[in-house]
């Protein structure tokens, strides 16, 4: 290691998230290009890759954040595309919430359905969350990894088979990942937050998400006077 290194002696898991904040606030200055919760939001996106390259690329339907917040506070269904996004949702977050947060990648009727269908299993989970779920209502649809399930989406969404309060659209990859958003922006009838291009993932998608609920919780416990 270098001589003129320097490294800062933060040791608790509190205190690195609080440092990192700060360096992210640091090094984009105000006027930023998001404010108030969308820039929580975002920031707690670039903590999750380091990648600042986001600020150019996230996009938010108007109603995205208050959609999102009173879904929440509602205990609305969280609906995910991989068990790796499930995985990013903690149930600190989410049980206090009262929120459901589901993956049907490995349902074996979803499995069965798209053996039959010759379809994704990613685009099958959507039709039978429709199914099981109240066609989704007050539902947030969290898409990481799977262009096929944001399709479906928009697909249904389109024609008023389901009515999700939030679409969380951010697959990534080469084939079908930045058009799929590209419609989002274009066609959704329910707001939505995503990224635009190739860039996307499970893991940025878990952790806007995860901006929010914090959002919420904060809120709920502003209105109850704790602190």
């Amino acid at each position: 290691m270098p001589d003129d290194t320097i490294l800062q002696d933060l040791r608790t898991p509190e205190a690195i998230e609080s440092g990192s904040m700060a360096i992210i606030d640091a090094e984009v200055p105000e006027p930023r290009p998001f404010a108030g919760n969308e820039w929580v939001v975002v920031r707690r996106m670039i903590h999750a890759t380091a990648d600042f390259e986001l600020l150019d690329l996230v996009r938010f339907h108007p109603q995205a954040v208050a959609a999102a917040l009173a879904a929440l506070s509602q205990g609305g269904l969280v609906l995910t595309d991989t068990e790796m996004a499930r995985a990013g949702l903690p149930l600190r977050r989410f049980d206090p919430l009262g929120c459901r947060v589901e993956c049907l990648m490995n349902d074996p009727d979803v499995q069965r359905r798209a053996r039959e269908q010759g379809s994704t299993r990613a685009t099958v989970a959507v039709d039978v969350a429709a199914e099981r779920f109240d066609s989704l209502r007050n539902a947030i649809l969290l898409v990481g990894n799977a262009p096929t399930a944001l399709l479906r989406i928009l697909e249904r969404c389109r024609e008023g088979s389901i009515a999700p309060a939030l679409v969380l659209g951010m697959p990534v990859g080469f084939v079908n990942a930045a058009e799929s958003k590209a419609l989002l922006v274009e066609q959704s009838p329910a707001p939505y937050i995503t990224i635009t291009g190739r860039k996307g993932g499970s893991a940025l998608a878990a952790a806007a998400l995860n901006a929010l609920a914090q959002i919420a919780l904060d809120t709920r416990a502003a209105g109850s006077g704790k602190e």
